[in-house]
């Protein structure tokens, strides 16, 4: 207490100026103070805490309350410092003071109550932030107080009491410019993700016109690995960290887990990780090599083999059944009810798993394939180890034995040469003569000019023999999909598939991804071992199974990837009828989310996508939203509508009018002649493919002839 302070228990106010300590239980709010809205809750907690650790750093100015006959009642209205007061009380409430704690005050009553009480909150300027945030830095630094210790004394959280340090972090010279007014606040928190300030000041000389806030974040950490990646979800933080990495955090956004900062150690651990699972592989499984990537290496040149049916013991099969009948049991007494009790839905649990783990045993690779095969052992998308099995190197695959064609008698050896076989001695004696040309190849020329007078005979009478042609074509095309490395097809018939992993990240692993793989491998495990052995194969199947088989063979031809380098309009526009032919719905296997499209088009796009599927009133809404927030709540409302970008959208095809039949056999069109009458005709001369007359506008773009 200074000289020329007093107590109140001492003496009563008397002039204007006077300094007392004056019990906090004594002090009132004036009616005429300024203020009117209340002090809010996080104010006045931050001015508890300012004063637990610095004491009250302001008096307070309060006038004598008086009765209504002008004498003092023993209280004092406080005209300036409100807030404080409140906050002392606040302090009492949790037993930190007595409700009597005296309170350093300033008796004034010259003045007007209300008019100091405006002046106090009108005539200040608060403080620049930079000059708070470099503040807070500096009680970091200099007396080493941490988060939580700061935002004890100031009474704010700890998470804002980081956020300023980082902030405090930014370059010097990115931090002038934001005092002189040439960053907002948004942008400058956009370059405090990192506190690398040569890299901040190049990011921000590399900006042009636009400086949005998410610019600078995709900038700033174009170099580091999301914490969604695939590597960092395979890895984990907590072995990435104990292995010396740092995840960058930004604390003004949901930055969902962080940034990795060392990509290179992100992947020499998904490495170690993945050849740890590869080497466990090896020694259960007993194959030859095992390979490790990241990526799937699609161009590896290698013949794969699939598991082939095998038949299981009678203990599998007599499980099987028991565990299929309780199934099938249990589905038939609890089937309409929608929810399952605990025990009931454990024991569906585990009757799946048996019936899964039997099932699996069908069909197995045999031991000697086993022996000379390896295995790819990749990162899948969604941060798992993915498997591949069945893959022979060259080195491995058996040698072939020679063969011997019966047609001409000719024996063919190992490398492909024809041998004239040996002829025996006759009886006439000349037997020395033809023994001496035994054994002598027939001469190219004669051979190029029998087989191609075949390969005629051949041509016309495929032709000639359309489910032939069928099971040949079939024969081509399953050859080179099942069996990649055997020239075992006559038909030049070249069938090429796009790996369509490179134009979208992530489309191996999604569901119609899986099902055409597991479409391939049910066709692969029915092949066939031996490639000679196909089109028997194949001839031995009825119309339909020939058909699906040559159905499969030709969907993995089909390619509408669109580049820009590329100009191919007939090409998409023969896609787009081929969508229209097979009546495709892409809203089955492909939906709008952030990760797919809304985080990477414009907001503009964003916009129309909710106004076409929503509403013009639900795009008003996103108006204002910055761009990653905008893409998560447009994800939310076109969640469920089925909107497609025009890209991925199927047009109706046109309605189909075709005539009434005057008979069975059917009319012919009055601009049509009979088919014996017909010359050769131009291609836009054909009719349509199905029989009976066809409106003449619908011909020949006709659908079933697309």
């Amino acid at each position: 207490m200074t000289t020329n302070a007093k107590t109140i228990e001492t003496e009563t106010a008397g002039k204007s100026g006077t300094e007392l300590f004056i019990p906090l239980n004594k002090l009132k709010k004036s009616p005429r103070n300024a203020r009117k809205t209340p002090h809010s809750e996080a104010i006045i907690e931050a001015y508890a805490a300012s004063i637990a650790a610095k004491g009250i750093l302001q008096n307070l100015v309060v006038e004598p309350e008086l009765d209504g006959e002008g004498a003092e009642t023993g209280f004092y209205l406080v005209s300036i410092g409100e807030g404080r007061r409140l906050a002392q009380q606040l302090r009492v409430k949790r037993k930190q003071i007595k409700k009597t704690e005296p309170i350093r005050c300033i008796v004034d009553t010259k003045n007007d109550p209300h008019e100091i009480s405006l002046d106090e909150n009108v005539t200040r300027e608060a403080m620049h932030p930079a000059d708070q945030f470099e503040a807070f830095r500096r009680l970091n630094e200099e007396r080493g107080w941490g988060a939580e210790e700061i935002a004890a004394r100031f009474g704010v959280t700890a998470h804002v009491v980081r956020q300023r340090l980082r902030l405090g972090a930014v370059s010097p010279r990115l931090m002038q410019v934001y005092r002189d007014g040439d960053l907002t606040l948004d942008q400058l928190m956009a370059f405090a993700i990192t506190e690398d300030h040569a890299r901040q000041e190049q990011v921000f000389d590399s900006l042009t016109y636009n400086r949005e806030p998410y610019i600078i974040r995709r900038e700033l950490t174009c170099t580091h690995v999301a914490a969604a990646d695939r590597r960092a979800v395979f890895i984990g933080a907590e072995d990435y960290i104990r292995a010396g990495g740092m995840i960058i955090r930004d604390l003004f956004t949901d930055d969902r887990g962080g940034f990795y900062d060392d990509a290179a150690l992100l992947d020499q651990l998904a490495i170690e990780k993945l050849q740890s699972v590869a080497q466990a592989i090896k020694e259960a499984e007993g194959w030859k090599w095992t390979d490790v990537h990241i990526d799937y290496p699609h161009a590896h040149g290698l013949r794969r083999t699939y598991p082939q049916p095998v038949t299981l013991s009678e203990e599998d099969e007599a499980a099987f059944a028991a565990a299929s009948d309780e199934f099938n049991q249990l589905t038939a007494e609890w089937g309409s009810t929608e929810e399952l009790p605990d025990d009931v839905d454990r024991r569906f649990g585990e009757l799946e798993a048996e019936i899964e783990r039997i099932d699996v045993r069908r069909h197995a690779y045999d031991p000697d394939v086993i022996a000379r095969s390896g295995v790819f052992v990749v990162l899948s998308h969604d941060g798992t180890a993915r498997i591949e099995r069945g893959f022979l190197r060259a080195e491995d695959e058996q040698p072939e034995t020679e063969a011997q064609d019966a047609s001409d008698g000719c024996t063919i050896n190992g490398d492909g040469e024809i041998i004239e076989e040996a002829v025996s001695p006759d009886r006439d004696g000349d037997g020395d003569d033809e023994a001496a040309d035994a054994g002598k190849s027939l001469s190219d020329l004669l051979v190029r000019d029998l087989t191609a007078r075949r390969t005629l005979g051949l041509r016309l009478a495929l032709g000639e023999q359309p489910h032939i042609a069928l099971i040949a074509v079939t024969h081509t095309l399953a050859a080179q999909a099942f069996y990649q490395a055997a020239e075992a097809h006559c038909l030049e018939i070249r069938p090429t598939s796009t790996y369509l992993v490179g134009h979208a990240d992530g489309i191996e692993d999604t569901a119609a991804a899986r099902a055409l793989a597991d479409r391939h491998a049910e066709w692969a495990a029915d092949m066939p071992r031996d490639v000679a052995d196909l089109w028997d194969f194949i001839a031995s199947l009825d119309h339909a199974s020939v058909m699906a088989l040559f159905a499969h063979c030709a969907s993995l031809t089909v390619n509408a990837v669109k580049q820009p380098w590329e100009r191919k309009p007939r090409a998409h526009e023969t896609a787009d009828r081929l969508a229209k032919a097979l009546s495709l719905d892409m809203t089955a296997h492909w939906t709008p989310t952030v990760r797919t499209y809304l985080g990477r088009v414009t907001k503009a796009h964003i916009l129309a996508a909710v106004s076409e599927a929503v509403s013009e009133e639900a795009a008003d809404r996103l108006v204002a939203l910055k761009k990653q927030p905008m893409a998560e709540a447009a994800e939310q409302l076109l969640a469920g509508t089925g909107w497609l970008p025009t890209l991925l959208r199927t047009t109706e095809p046109a309605t189909r009018v075709v005539a009434s039949n005057a008979s069975s056999e059917g009319t012919l069109a009055a601009n049509e002649q009979p088919v014996t009458d017909l010359a050769p005709l131009d291609e836009t001369d054909l009719p349509a493919a199905d029989s009976g007359s066809v409106a003449e506008e619908d011909q020949p773009f006709d659908v079933a002839a697309e």
